[in-house]
């Protein structure tokens, strides 16, 4: 029996063999965060000479891209709120496209350009290193959450999507607000270039 939800929106993508894509979505959710640090602490490996020079900038459009997903995100909360689904599917195709952006710029970004150290002392410090400690402990969960929540959307499985949607959201939106947040906290301390 299907629903009306499924008749005014039917799936994008017929749902398969969901073992066999949970096991895929399980294994990106691993290993992209894992990708992502090994290629952070380990950015001489892959390093390309002179590239730094070109990418110094890339901290400045991450924060840019990480407050465009977050608008993304809330728009699209406002618009399903509404039971707008056409335009929450836009809205949160956008920040899937703006958080993939991201990925790659941050990825570029830190496999060729080294750490900056937070300079702050007191209170500020403790601040600093307790959002940036909670934003990459959630970025790396957010991940998986995020293509599990596109997956159940794409092939039609509301129920599963909307459940799966209220962890989703707001781990998301909190990894992309305390990205602005740190950025702004460490902006003073990057080398000038």
């Amino acid at each position: 029996m299907t629903t009306a939800a499924e008749q005014l929106h039917p799936p994008v993508l017929e749902p398969g063999d969901y073992t066999k894509y949970k096991i895929i979505l399980g294994t990106l959710g691993v290993v992209v965060p894992l990708l992502v640090a090994v290629l952070f602490y380990y950015h001489g490996l892959f390093r390309i000479e002179g590239a730094d020079a070109y990418l110094r900038k890339l901290p400045a459009v991450n924060a840019v891209l990480n407050s465009l997903t977050a608008a993304a995100l809330l728009v699209g909360f406002y618009f399903i709120r509404q039971k707008n689904v056409l335009a929450h599917r836009a809205a949160m195709g956008t920040a899937f496209a703006l958080g993939g952006l991201f990925l790659v710029s941050y990825v570029a970004y830190h496999s060729q350009v080294a750490s900056t150290h937070f300079g702050g002392a007191g209170v500020v410090r403790g601040i600093y290193f307790l959002l940036l400690l909670s934003h990459i402990s959630l970025a790396a969960v957010t991940v998986a959450l995020v293509l599990f929540t596109l997956y159940f959307a794409l092939t039609g499985q509301y129920t599963k999507h909307k459940r799966i949607a209220r962890w989703t959201f707001p781990i998301w939106l909190y990894v992309s607000i305390t990205g602005v947040i740190v950025y702004f906290m460490i902006a003073p301390y990057y080398p000038a270039g």
